[in-house]
């Protein structure tokens, strides 16, 4: 054979063939650059319009309408050693009068007129007084804030003109809160209630003090068994259970487990927690060994790829130094996958935070007026609560139920922030 016909032809760069292919492929590369860009488009447009929506509708909620009324409480008959007792409804009511001054009113009017102000407005009076007994002492301005029809109306949600929006305002109480506004009593404060206070029939009290007290009791629970039960069953799978049929159908059911929706996790503890063991219904404990059972497979999970993510030269050192085998795994590999334990852990966690299914399956979606002061007393949660307000017919429910979402989707930030940041801050790189 010709050595000349053995040597490969020579390509000529240049020709059109190659300048039509080069051209081919660079098109290629732009249109899928241009696809990921109208893709990432396309998620930042759908996340941009759910935010957007979510601030629209619920900002208003983080302001409350209220009447600055002064009430001279060292007037009223009040016995000091028993401030309960005392006739608060009365009271309050003949403050309100007063600030209308020397005006008659008929009972329709007068009835009207405290219709304009949340009826819960002795309680609010009478809690600010066993607080603080300095104000029995003098005239005092106390914040009441309006009903919620009246919010509304000053939130621009009511318009005066609309009939469908008429029978919730009559012209009297448009005409009382006219009268309020004119003289400068109406303002509206941040609304430190949202934070502050319990669940409410009214929507012009309801708060999230509750739902957060039990989301954070829930979270403190799961953390509690799933973060040192998962890590020692991954330690186990990982660095000491034989390579058999057995684990490896272990491996596959918890790779399984990390999929399965939510609410069967609502089903095996209403089965269990409830059924079996008798634990207390719509408590914090069953709540977070119910979102326990859903953040195992993922904390396995996680915990397993950074113990595999550790370099095994620093194993065959300590090994080689003379160290155990469980010292090589607490003294060396396990410190240095923590940060990434870590972080798949406030993941995981995070997303438990965010679960509502399993939560009312168990109870945790009752009404309850009071923050629970422990793991077994009944509570709600942030998902769950946002879920009855958006089932209230409440007008004033909707900014609401906004709102709280928008405290959920704060509470998720900052967790995932956080998982980022730690990630960041002790990352090794190999």
């Amino acid at each position: 054979m010709d050595a000349a016909a053995a040597l490969p032809v020579p390509v000529d760069w240049h020709s059109e063939a190659m300048q039509r292919r080069r051209r081919a492929r660079y098109a290629a590369d732009r249109r899928l650059q241009i696809y990921g860009m109208v893709a990432v488009a396309f998620a930042l447009g759908f996340l941009a319009i759910l935010v957007g929506t979510l601030i629209v509708s619920g900002y208003k909620a983080f302001v409350q309408t209220v009447a600055s009324v002064e009430l001279d409480l060292s007037r009223a008959d009040i016995d000091r050693a028993n401030l309960m007792e005392a006739n608060w409804r009365g009271i309050v009511r003949d403050g309100l009068r007063a600030q209308l001054g020397e005006t008659e009113l008929s009972r329709a009017e007068e009835r009207d007129y405290f219709n304009v102000f949340t009826s819960s407005a002795p309680y609010i009076v009478r809690d600010r007084a066993i607080a603080d007994p300095r104000l029995l002492d003098g005239p005092a301005t106390f914040a009441i804030p309006l009903s919620d029809p009246l919010d509304q109306l000053a939130k621009g949600e009511i318009d005066r003109d609309l009939p469908q929006d008429r029978r919730r305002v009559n012209d009297a109480q448009i005409g009382f809160y006219d009268q309020l506004a004119a003289r400068g009593l109406i303002s509206q404060p941040f609304n430190w209630g949202l934070f502050t206070s319990n669940d409410s029939r009214f929507p012009e009290l309801a708060g999230l003090k509750g739902a957060i007290s039990g989301s954070f009791w829930a979270l403190l629970v799961c953390f509690l068994i799933s973060f040192p039960v998962g890590i020692a069953a991954a330690i186990y799978l990982e660095e000491f259970a034989p390579k058999n049929r057995v684990t490896d159908l272990i491996e596959i059911n918890i790779n399984n487990l990390a999929a399965v929706p939510s609410v069967v996790f609502g089903l095996l503890g209403l089965a269990v927690f409830l059924g079996w063991f008798g634990l207390p219904r719509s408590a914090p404990l069953v709540g977070g060994m119910v979102l326990s059972l859903m953040t195992l497979p993922t904390i396995i999970i996680v915990t397993r790829a950074a113990l595999k993510s550790v370099p095994s030269a620093i194993r065959e050192a300590a090994f080689g130094i003379g160290a155990s085998k469980h010292e090589t795994i607490f003294h060396h590999s396990l410190p240095l996958a923590m940060p990434t334990i870590l972080t798949g852990t406030i993941i995981g966690l995070a997303q438990a935070l965010g679960e509502t299914a399993p939560l009312l399956l168990i109870g945790m979606n009752a009404f309850i007026t009071s923050d629970p002061g422990g793991l077994f007393e009944a509570s709600t949660a942030l998902p769950t609560q946002i879920y009855i307000w958006a089932d209230s017919p409440e007008r004033g429910f909707v900014a609401r139920t906004s709102a709280a979402i928008l405290v959920l989707l704060g509470f998720l930030v900052v967790m995932n922030t956080a998982a980022i940041l730690l990630r960041h801050r002790f990352e090794r790189r190999w």
